[in-house]
């Protein structure tokens, strides 16, 4: 009996403490004048005991933005093994044919290996690429056509090559274009503008920059039309060698060469905010899955098989976040973590794919660092009036929690908002 009295009385205390934690934290949330302002949701999850701890509209729907790229990371620990497949390919006599399976990472300047480079460069076969009949957009539902010039929105292709953008960059007083191809593309224009301005049309790859002295240590990437025909011209000039471009069918004996390590290029869509590797690594996904590009396709399975299950509806347009029709809930994205969580074992290689807050990627300078160690790892997301944060949590006590913080609707810079979320944040660590 007295057993049971100590037992009753221990978790007495525990609820005790439980409920004074969730009010310490409702009185954090209705103190802040910016967040009553407009629409946010919030949930936190204790990973270790396995329990919701808090919820704010936790089942209320949210466009995420680049919050979008954790159901990305999920949908690729999923579906793409340890390494990217760089290219297809089959030997026919004399010839080598290759098909693109959506591979961002050929030349492009953080993430080429090199493999793919040298597999084609060093083949004593005719090269062919095959152009692939595809039904897949350039842009996805709900982007901003308007954005069609900024380096956060290349086009997609299933053979991208250079990141799809130009990046052109002051040396030594000169302006200079890598790949320096597109060189023959670019023309001077006068004009009244007061600043120095590069600009592409949308139809074609003509860069007009005007007359103003260029800055020093300027550096902008533009994105350029990606096609069959332009790639086989880029591929021809820096391997220095024919490349033909036929039309075939993907046969069944196709092999593959792989490029880079997943995890790289997970890291490098994950802490600059990369849209257009996040969009790329769906198409290898539903190119390994179908052999072909039906991302939509590729998202009705994932909805299907795995997101189904979460407590709330979701919808994914994408798999960058550039679209405003994506709607996710705090709870689920919190799910979601959690399956990441269980996948990946290893909490050094888990907290890798996220940006570390004070130190990397989109949180540098964001948050403290006590002892000049990070406590949150998580993904940001901002497109006009939204702003999120969701991941992960190490408190000062050495608890480990998933947390999404999501809004919406607000007006002006998000700064205030990210301040906030900061603050809250930064609370659950020292308290919890």
């Amino acid at each position: 009996m007295r057993s049971i009295l100590i037992l009753l009385g221990l978790l007495a205390c525990v609820n005790l403490k439980a409920q004074d934690s969730t009010l310490n934290l409702n009185e954090q949330f209705n103190q802040s004048n910016i967040l009553k302002k407009h629409y946010y949701g919030f949930s936190l999850y204790d990973i270790d005991q396995q329990r919701y701890v808090y919820g704010y509209n936790e089942d209320k729907h949210f466009t995420p933005a680049s919050n979008t790229k954790v159901f990305t990371l999920f949908t690729s620990l999923k579906l793409i093994g340890d390494s990217i497949p760089g290219l297809a390919y089959v030997e026919r006599g004399d010839s080598l044919i290759f098909w693109g399976t959506g591979d961002p990472s050929f030349l492009h300047p953080r993430l080429d290996s090199g493999k793919v480079y040298n597999f084609l460069k060093n083949s004593d076969k005719e090269l062919f690429y095959s152009s692939t009949s595809t039904q897949e957009p350039t842009y996805r539902n709900g982007w901003s056509i308007e954005d069609y010039e900024f380096y956060y929105q290349p086009e997609l292709f299933p053979f991208p090559i250079y990141g799809n953008v130009v990046q052109f960059r002051e040396v030594n007083g000169k302006l200079k274009l890598f790949p320096s191809y597109f060189e023959r593309d670019v023309k001077q224009l006068s004009d009244t503008t007061t600043r120095y301005r590069i600009h592409r049309a949308l139809e074609n790859n003509r860069y007009e920059i005007n007359e103003l002295p260029l800055p020093k240590n300027y550096v902008n990437e533009k994105p350029f039309r990606p096609s069959d025909s332009l790639l086989v011209l880029l591929l021809q000039d820096t391997l220095k060698k024919e490349v033909g471009l036929v039309s075939k069918p993907l046969p069944t004996d196709f092999k593959i060469i792989n490029s880079v390590e997943k995890r790289a290029v997970l890291r490098e869509m994950m802490l600059p905010s990369d849209n257009f590797l996040a969009e790329q690594l769906n198409m290898v996904a539903s190119f390994l899955k179908y052999n072909k590009f039906k991302t939509e396709d590729l998202r009705k399975f994932m909805k299907d098989t795995y997101y189904s299950k979460l407590s709330d509806s979701i919808e994914l347009r994408d798999g960058s976040g550039l679209s405003s029709y994506n709607k996710i809930t705090p709870r689920s994205m919190v799910e979601v973590l959690l399956q990441i969580n269980n996948d990946i074992r290893d909490e050094t290689a888990k907290l890798y794919l996220f940006p570390a807050g004070g130190l990397e990627g989109t949180l540098k300078n964001v948050y403290p660092t006590p002892g000049g160690k990070p406590f949150v790892w998580a993904k940001t997301g901002t497109i006009n009036s939204v702003h999120c944060q969701s991941g992960y949590i190490l408190t000062k006590k050495g608890k480990r929690y998933a947390f999404s913080f999501l809004n919406n609707n607000y007006l002006g810079s998000s700064a205030p908002v990210r301040k906030e979320m900061v603050r809250i944040v930064t609370h659950i660590y020292e308290n919890y």
